[in-house]
């Protein structure tokens, strides 16, 4: 099946099973890519604090629910006296060390990325998340174990940007894939990491029976994906475009054929963005990266900020599970709509930034004036939080592939995906003033 640079989606003949199989390999390679890039990024925060945790008790071979029965304790146990029953440091602490790096690089890198081969930043990414999964399990101290965190970080910041671009030399039905993988990551491992330890597992071997997600990525990128011969493997794209230009210089005996012009026009497509260009280009892209910046301040700053403190006493599950309950159907959540791109397409993409909104709000008047009668409520509101949140970022993406220039398309999914670590990173700084506000009541 010829592959063209990031053309329509399109549903393979029956009758060609060689260009079926190839759409399935490529739709499940970007799928377990998905998975793969954001799981560590995931992970890191619950096994981080595990092993700090371990680390100050001096015991080591504590386990999660060693520190999960810490988190079941009244607030009072902690020298916390507030009306509400939170820890005296937010979790938004922790989301600020885990986004910086991540914003970081999604800030710099589409810039100079296009220098970087695509094969030779997947193995950038993987040695990354391995080195993270290491560093933590095997760390004898907080910076170790916070150098971790920040390795999973940079290896997730830069691999989305570069799957983002790497979708638009394929169709662009890959991007239903990788927005079902991302979206998976967060249950898998929030599932898989307490099934170990349940299991007996301590934290440190869990990281370590982990390092087959690094593996996982590297056999989807190198074995089941099936590349097109537009794209630069080993080679930057600057290299290739000089090469293609190369080519087209050469004499030809008749007039210009039509093949040769296309030839000329591909490989001026191929050509790097002048800075001015990817201004202009970056300029257009705030229609899309300002709603989903919006978004996703609204619903960290609920998750980071709110959660903990959405406590019903009277309820049968205790503070650590309902709390627990509340991050696994947001996942749910954002797993359900991020796999819907292949059903619905949203456009109404500030729509959707308002209703986030307004569910931040209600959240902190129930934190505030306690209304909200009981803990189902708020678990519908959360896996409603979680539908916005993955239907803006997979919709987003969606429409800036559809509507860039081909030329501009690959800076510009790159570029775009600062619009939600931003949002993220404003979130937690948010979260930090408020869940001290309330808790020093």
């Amino acid at each position: 099946m010829e592959q063209s640079v990031n053309s329509d989606p399109v549903v393979p003949d029956p009758g060609d099973s060689s260009g079926r199989v190839v759409w399935w390999r490529n739709w499940t390679a970007f799928w377990l890519l998905g998975l793969c890039n954001n799981f560590a990024y995931v992970v890191m925060l619950s096994a981080a604090h595990d092993i700090l945790k371990k680390q100050e008790s001096g015991n080591n071979t504590a386990s999660i629910s060693a520190s999960s029965s810490v988190g079941q304790q009244e607030g009072n146990s902690s020298g916390n006296s507030s009306s509400y029953d939170c820890n005296p440091a937010s979790t938004a602490t922790v989301l600020l060390a885990d986004i910086l790096p991540t914003l970081i690089v999604k800030l710099a890198a589409p810039f100079v990325i296009h220098r970087v081969p695509y094969g030779l930043r997947v193995l950038f990414c993987v040695v990354m998340a391995a080195t993270s999964f290491l560093l933590v399990s095997l760390s004898a101290s907080m910076w170790q174990s916070i150098l971790g965190v920040v390795f999973a970080s940079f290896s997730a910041g830069l691999g989305e940007l570069s799957f983002l671009s790497l979708t638009v030399f394929f169709s662009r039905d890959v991007l239903g894939g990788w927005g079902s993988g991302t979206g998976g990551a967060g249950v898998a491992g929030a599932l898989l990491y307490s099934a170990l330890t349940q299991a007996g597992l301590t934290p440190r071997v869990t990281l370590q029976v982990m390092l087959v997600v690094p593996a996982i990525m590297l056999v989807s990128y190198f074995g089941l994906l099936v590349p097109p011969t537009a794209l630069p493997q080993w080679k930057s794209k600057e290299k290739a475009s000089a090469e293609g230009s190369s080519e087209d210089r050469q004499p030809l005996i008749d007039d210009e054929t039509e093949e040769h012009k296309a030839t000329r026009a591909k490989s001026r497509r191929r050509e790097a963005l002048t800075l001015h260009e990817k201004f202009l280009v970056i300029k257009g892209l705030l229609k899309f990266v300002l709603p989903l910046g919006l978004v996703y301040f609204a619903e960290y700053f609920i998750n980071q900020g709110l959660m903990e403190l959405l406590y019903f006493p009277k309820f049968f599950l205790s503070h650590a599970e309902q709390y627990r309950w509340y991050q696994t159907l947001y996942q749910v959540g954002v797993l359900v709509s991020r796999s819907s791109l292949c059903c619905i397409k949203i456009r109404q993409l500030w729509a959707l930034s308002w209703l986030q909104v307004m569910n931040a709000v209600l959240l902190l008047l129930a934190v505030q004036y306690h209304f909200l009668p009981s803990a189902w409520l708020v678990f519908v509101i959360i896996f409603y939080e979680g539908l916005l949140g993955g239907a803006a970022y997979v919709n987003t993406f969606f429409f800036i592939s559809k509507e860039s220039e081909e030329r501009h398309r690959e800076f510009a999914m790159a570029t775009a995906s600062v619009g939600d670590s931003f949002g993220i990173a404003l979130a937690a700084l948010a979260a930090l003033p408020t869940h001290q506000y309330f808790c020093s009541l």
